[in-house]
């Protein structure tokens, strides 16, 4: 399959593939090539009424909103199915549209698909109600309803996976959908609302309006008929989205962004340690939220593992992001690309010693960022308290326990952190003082569904994940029902 072959890209609104109300349109440009992929509808505040519109239709008057929930969890199901049986072909897709090596967006997709069923099943088990009986005179129960119309804004850095993991909980609650995904990555959004279009769900109950932030997005946050907006995005944006949804009384889930400590303590085991610390920044091109951008080690390892550092930098395999073998590939467009460049060029300023692996030369089409350790970094540094999200590690010596628990603590974001150290007091010591929404101790970024995924501070307010969602996607409402006379104050009589 060729990029040349993927055709421009329509609006998804009420069941019908649509230009925009503008029938304005912009390019999509391949990070690789930096050529032009193809066109997408670009979608404004008009798109997203018409959206809107569709999505209150189906919920309040559309089979949607009155459906039992066996059924409408069989529609759940069959779009992992239909996720399953199309996983080279998104993973294709993401690679040519984000620069993410395919080796890395194949997984990406299979855990997509078990976003769904993941759904499908926290609701048969888990989106239950409490009862309580007062004497003899009430009973009092929850019951948990779907809000309505939720805006889903999405990022650029993993969209299909992360469009799923907003889809799925919303759709498999009930709610209908109105998504707003990054404009730089807009090729599997699109797949994915092809893919819920052959599930056959009811017309308007998801809707994609490709476009902008600053337009697309804006309408969205503002809509009246919106119930609430999940982001996931820069921690700037994510503030100006909670201050315009106030406007309309929204609730807000926002996931920010991060600056992430990894300490390796002196008795961690060494080659574990290191591996994660590679994995954990260079992987998905150091373009996610959760990279341990910040590595402190113990200072009587520092040299050794600061070398250990260097020689698998050098050997990182950088290149095409179809190619199985390439592990870093390039950044997602040429404005970040300015932004990761010009981080680099202020750590050397800093007083950091940058050092980077080579971008071949056959690459210099590309958005290539190879990756790079900055050594005898500082933590008061900007490119220590700064999110660059590149392939960019900032290595940072530390003397004792006290003193990295307040570095690692200092600085504004509190996303996730990692521990390694082979003394079980000092680990759960150090994860309990982290500031910090996430902790692994021993292990890279490895995912349960079942647990709350959100961060501290400015990386974000509310949780994602496993049945915390239902607090997000749901309203929960009590209902109190007399069973005996009690007593009622007559007033006046």
């Amino acid at each position: 399959m060729s990029f040349n072959k993927i055709n421009d890209i329509p609006l998804y609104i009420g069941g019908e593939f649509v230009a925009s109300a503008s029938g304005e349109m912009f390019e999509n440009i391949n990070p690789f090539t930096n050529e032009v992929i193809n066109s997408v509808a670009s979608g404004n505040s008009a798109d997203i009424d018409r959206a809107v519109q569709a999505a209150k239709e189906a919920f309040h008057n559309g089979p949607w909103g009155t459906m039992k929930t066996a059924e409408r969890l069989r529609y759940i199901e069959r779009i992992a199915a239909l996720i399953d049986a199309n996983v080279e072909e998104i993973a294709y897709l993401e690679s040519v549209d984000t620069g993410l090596p395919i080796s890395q967006t194949r997984k990406m997709i299979a855990r997509s698909a078990e976003n769904f069923r993941f759904y499908a099943a926290m609701v048969r088990a888990r989106l239950v109600g409490e009862a309580y009986q007062q004497d003899d005179e009430f009973i009092n129960y929850t019951v948990y309803q779907p809000l309505g119309v939720v805006g889903l804004i999405t990022p650029w850095n993993a969209p299909f996976m992360l469009e799923t993991w907003k889809v799925a909980p919303a759709l498999a609650t009930g709610n209908t959908v109105v998504l707003k995904p990054a404009e730089l990555s807009p090729l599997t959004a699109h797949k994915l609302a092809q893919l819920i279009d052959e599930a056959g769900l009811p017309k308007g109950v998801f809707n994609v309006v490709h476009g902008f932030g600053e337009t697309a997005g804006a309408a969205l946050v503002a809509h009246p008929d919106v119930a609430a907006i999940s982001f996931t995005g820069e921690t700037t944006t994510g503030s100006i989205i909670m201050k315009n949804a106030a406007d309309t009384m929204k609730r807000t889930s926002m996931e920010l962004g991060g600056k992430s400590p990894l300490i390796v303590f002196d008795d961690a085991d060494f080659d574990r340690a290191l591996d994660a610390a590679v994995w954990g920044i260079f992987s998905f091109n150091g373009e996610r939220c959760t990279a341990n951008s910040r590595v402190f080690v113990h200072r009587s390892i520092q040299q050794r593992f600061e070398k250990a550092l260097k020689e698998r930098v050098a050997n990182i395999r950088i290149g095409d992001p179809l190619d199985a073998r390439t592990q870093v590939g390039p950044l997602i467009h040429q404005d970040h690309w300015k932004k990761v460049t010009g981080y680099i060029s202020l750590a050397a300023e800093e007083g950091c010693e940058v050092y980077s692996g080579r971008v071949p030369d056959e690459l210099n089409r590309g958005n290539f960022v190879a990756p790079t350790l900055l050594l005898g970094a500082k933590n008061e540094m900007r490119v220590c308290q700064e999110e660059i999200f590149g392939p960019v590690m900032a290595v940072i010596a530390f003397d004792s326990e006290e003193e990295v628990i307040r570095m690692a603590n200092d600085v504004k974001y509190g996303l996730a952190a990692y521990i390694w150290t082979n003394d079980v007091k000092k680990a759960h010591r150090v994860a309990q003082a982290m500031e910090s929404g996430m902790v692994w101790v021993n292990a890279q970024n490895v995912r349960d569904l079942r647990i709350p995924f959100g961060g501290m501070k400015a990386s974000g307010i509310g949780r994602e994940g496993g049945h915390y969602a239902f607090e997000f996607y749901t309203e929960p409402k009590v209902i109190h029902v007399a069973i005996g006379d009690h007593h009622i104050p007559q007033f006046g009589k």
